[in-house]
């Protein structure tokens, strides 16, 4: 089964210069509720190159275990960077929105936009050595990410069962990403059969966010997509996005991606130069044993 995000809409450097291949995997049927996929990027830069990844993240929690650190993210409501060089690799994972609170065993609203080393986590400390040890063999080997991979879903597997809370919320986020139709706060509560302030205190402590958040982020999402691949005017996708004019949907993407949607467009979206080629991305299940 392929990855369920085919386009990497979170990822807005993808087709920058010396972008390196991000390998994606998604979850074991027995984790589905607890995790949306993992990821392992890898590379191998020259001495005088650096790469500097931005992504707009998902509603979610991460995990992160690379060569040189490991930490626990919460949701990063701006633009998240990170400044590749050498030759390295990590191994990612995109938690399901409700399920930070299982997996870290605590509240993780007060860790939105900050992070926590993984080693203060009793029960996930233990991964930061399996992981290094095994993508320490060959970081580029798919075997070498799925036996990774297979030490995460075991210890993700022996934690608790996502809460009645959690499996709400996970569905509160489906839905906002599957309606581009859905603009407001009292129409996803209706969607969802709750009342505006149930949800409001459902995203607030779990994620640390607001739900007029998700739809925004949601937004910005499908606006990196088209910017990437449509063929949309910037007033059409403004139009679409649900936006009542052009300069508020500038206003909203620049003051996040810190460019216009022109601007993007033009150096990493559809209309900029091939950047240098790059392997692409596995997309194949984890469970498979055959990654942002």
């Amino acid at each position: 089964m392929p990855d369920s995000h085919p386009i990497d809409r979170a990822r807005l450097t993808e087709r920058a210069a010396l972008a390196p291949p991000v390998h994606r995997y998604a979850p074991s049927a027995a984790l589905e509720t607890l995790v949306r996929h993992y990821w392992v990027p890898v590379w191998d830069l020259p001495s005088d190159r650096t790469v500097v990844e931005q992504v707009l993240q998902y509603p979610t929690c991460l995990i992160v275990v690379a060569g040189d650190y490991a930490r626990f993210y919460g949701v990063a409501r701006g633009l998240s960077t990170v400044t590749l060089s050498g030759r390295s690799w990590a191994v990612g994972v995109m938690l399901q929105p409700g399920a930070g609170t299982a997996v870290s065993r605590g509240e993780v609203s007060g860790l939105v936009d900050t992070h926590v080393d993984l080693t203060e986590f009793a029960h996930l400390a233990p991964l930061v050595g399996q992981v290094r040890e095994l993508m320490g063999l060959d970081p580029a080997d798919p075997g070498q990410h799925a036996q990774a991979i297979g030490a995460v879903e075991d210890c993700l597997g022996s934690g608790p069962p996502l809460s009645e809370e959690g499996e709400l919320l996970n569905h509160v986020v489906e839905v906002v990403e599957s309606d581009s139709a859905l603009l407001t706060v009292r129409d996803l509560a209706g969607r969802v059969g709750v009342e505006e302030r149930t949800l409001q205190r459902l995203t607030e402590r779990h994620l640390g966010l607001t739900p007029k958040w998700l739809i925004q982020r949601r937004r910005l999402h499908e606006a990196v997509a088209h910017l990437k691949h449509g063929t949309q005017t910037l007033a059409g996708l403004a139009a679409d996005l649900g936006y009542t004019d052009q300069a508020h949907f500038t206003r909203d993407f620049g003051r996040v991606t810190g460019r216009t949607p022109g601007e993007f467009a033009r150096t990493l979206g559809r209309d900029a130069s091939p950047a240098s080629p790059a392997s692409p991305a596995s997309k194949v299940r984890s469970d498979g044993r055959s990654r942002p």
